[in-house]
C-alpha cells in the first residue's frame, strides 16, 4: 500500500456483455487496467469451466490482471457459476459467500462475498454485494446483513468496506440501514451528480460504497472513458482512500 493510499472500485460487468451485445471480457480487463485499483469488486460475473478461456470470466479477468481472487457463487448459469468476484493486489487469506436470497422461486439468488485482505500489518474486510431489484427483497436482504451479523462478524479486526450494486436509487431500507452503520461515499459531493446508471444516459444511482471511518475518503470518481461506456451497462465507481485515525481520535 503506497503511503497508506488505497484505490477501490466497484463495477457491475453485466456478464461482460456490452451495449453492443458482444460478450467481451477483454474489454473489462482493459477498463480495469486503466483504473489501476488495488481492490476490485465485480458483480454479475460468469464462470464456466471450458477449454475456451474467455468463458471462465472470473479466472480470465484475475489472470489477465495478475490479481488474487475470490468468487462468490450465487447460482448456476449456462452450465457454470454466476455471482460476485473480488480481486486484490494483496493476498486474500479468507473468503466466504453468504446467501442472502429472498423468495428464490421468483427472485434471482443473491449473495454477499466477504474477503479478508492482508495489507502490511492490517487486515481489511471487504463485502461485495449485489442486492435484489424489489423493494421488499432489498429490505429483507439488508436486515439479514445486520441480523445475521454478516457485516459485523465476531472475527473482524480491521476496517470494513461494503460496496457493490445495491439496486437502490432512492433512500430506501438498505441505504438507511447501511448509512446508520458506516460512512458513505456520497457521489453528489464528489461528482456533482446524483445519477450514474446506465452509463450513456444515466437516470439512476445504483452503485454504492460504505466504509468504516478509519478509512478517509479522499476522492470519488466515475470512469467514463470510451471503452467503459460500451463494455457494460454500468460504469466503474472508484474510491481513493487513505488510512487515517477514527474521528474521535483526531481531535
Amino acid at each position: 500500500m503506497n503511503g497508506g493510499a488505497l484505490r477501490v472500485v466497484t463495477y457491475n460487468v453485466h456478464k461482460c456483455r456490452g451495449l453492443d451485445r458482444r460478450v467481451h471480457p477483454g474489454r473489462i480487463v482493459d477498463v480495469l487496467g486503466k483504473i489501476d485499483a488495488d481492490i476490485i469488486a465485480l458483480q454479475e460475473v460468469v464462470s464456466i469451466e471450458s477449454e475456451k478461456r474467455l468463458e471462465d470470466q472470473a479466472r480470465f479477468i484475475a489472470e489477465e490482471l495478475g490479481f488474487h481472487s475470490a468468487f462468490g457463487h450465487n447460482c448456476r448459469m449456462n452450465g457454470g457459476r454466476y455471482g460476485n468476484l473480488l480481486l486484490a493486489r494483496f493476498p486474500i487469506h479468507l473468503s466466504r459467500n453468504y446467501a442472502i436470497s429472498f423468495r428464490t422461486r421468483i427472485r434471482e439468488p443473491r449473495g454477499c462475498l466477504r474477503a479478508d485482505i492482508q495489507l502490511d500489518a492490517m487486515t481489511l474486510h471487504i463485502f461485495n454485494l449485489h442486492l435484489g431489484t424489489g423493494y421488499f427483497e432489498r429490505r429483507h436482504q439488508a436486515e439479514r446483513l445486520v441480523r445475521d451479523r454478516i457485516l459485523d462478524p465476531h472475527d473482524v479486526q480491521g476496517p470494513r468496506i461494503v460496496l457493490g450494486d445495491f439496486n437502490e436509487w432512492t433512500r430506501g431500507s438498505a441505504s438507511q440501514i447501511l448509512n446508520s452503520l458506516f460512512e458513505t461515499a456520497d457521489i453528489r459531493q464528489h461528482l456533482k451528480r446524483s445519477r450514474t446508471y446506465p452509463g450513456l444516459l444515466p437516470f439512476l444511482h445504483l452503485d454504492h460504497i460504505y466504509f468504516d471511518p478509519v478509512l478517509r475518503l479522499e476522492k470519488l470518481t466515475l470512469c467514463r472513458d470510451r471503452t467503459a461506456l460500451i463494455a457494460s451497462d454500468h460504469l466503474p465507481l472508484i474510491a481513493d482512500f487513505r488510512l487515517g485515525l477514527p474521528p474521535a481520535l483526531m481531535n
